[in-house]
């Protein structure tokens, strides 16, 4: 399970974070409070504060770094069954974590839909539009597109459901970066059998590890990266990661000339 914590150290910045560049540009918009972005009512007065988020989280933006890689090593090893996560700025994908193996509990920008006819399109298609301002519109209807991204209030995708199988196969649970406060994503911290360690990879202890530790629960507290690091160190793997990162780096170098 991963949450914002695996991706603030790729830059990619928090819009509650006064001072961040991202909440800046969406004062302008003198939105009510912050979460109105991923409000579906107010997304239907005025879609603009959240297409300029989308135009910051867009893929292509940012860097996968350490800790998304070493879940990516984790998928190379034949060790991961699946990765949980709630960020939305599609790191997991581009650090070539496939999407079989992903469950984007949050929803993700690579398709869209359009909020009249429903009528589904990849995120690239109108990546245009929103890097130069523009709302997308449907094609066929003209409604406003809007990215698969989840709104207060709306249905987690589908693939969430999964967790109802995937959690009681798994042997080992690892937890990054997540405050464990949204549900009902918060929750599957509970739904591994009591035999399986959890490990906690986290600024602070969250969640049941703050409140209702198991036995066998591991807790590596301070900052994300160091964290996973000093994990890569136990299993020595750090040559695998350094390789990994350079192969990485060189495709993504080649991408963007």
């Amino acid at each position: 399970m991963a949450g914002a914590g695996i991706s603030t150290p790729s830059g990619i910045p928090d819009f509650r974070s006064p001072g961040s560049g991202l909440y800046s540009n969406l004062e302008q918009y003198n939105i009510p409070y912050p979460e109105a972005i991923f409000e579906l009512m107010y997304f239907f007065v005025n879609p603009k504060p959240f297409f300029t988020l989308a135009k910051e989280l867009y893929p292509g933006n940012y860097r996968p770094n350490y800790a998304h890689y070493f879940l990516r090593l984790l998928h190379n090893k034949g060790l991961l069954l699946r990765l949980y996560t709630q960020n939305i700025d599609g790191l997991e994908r581009v650090a070539g974590i496939p999407p079989d193996k992903l469950v984007e509990a949050h929803g993700t920008f690579a398709t869209a839909t359009c909020t009249v006819c429903r009528r589904k399109f990849p995120g690239e298609d109108f990546r245009g539009d929103v890097m130069a301002d523009k709302v997308p519109h449907c094609p066929v209807c003209t409604g406003v597109i809007k990215p698969d991204i989840v709104f207060f209030g709306e249905e987690l995708p589908q693939r969430f459901f999964l967790h109802v199988t995937d959690f009681p196969m798994a042997d080992l649970l690892f937890i990054i970066g997540t405050s464990l406060e949204v549900e009902p994503f918060a929750s599957l911290a509970g739904a591994v059998r009591s035999s399986v360690p959890r490990v906690l990879i986290n600024r602070d202890l969250v969640g049941p590890f703050a409140w209702q530790q198991r036995y066998n629960d591991v807790a590596q507290l301070g900052d994300v990266v160091s964290g996973v690091e000093k994990l890569v160190e136990l299993l020595d793997w750090n040559e695998e990661m350094q390789t990994l990162i350079q192969k990485e780096k060189e495709k993504l170098d080649a991408k963007d000339k």
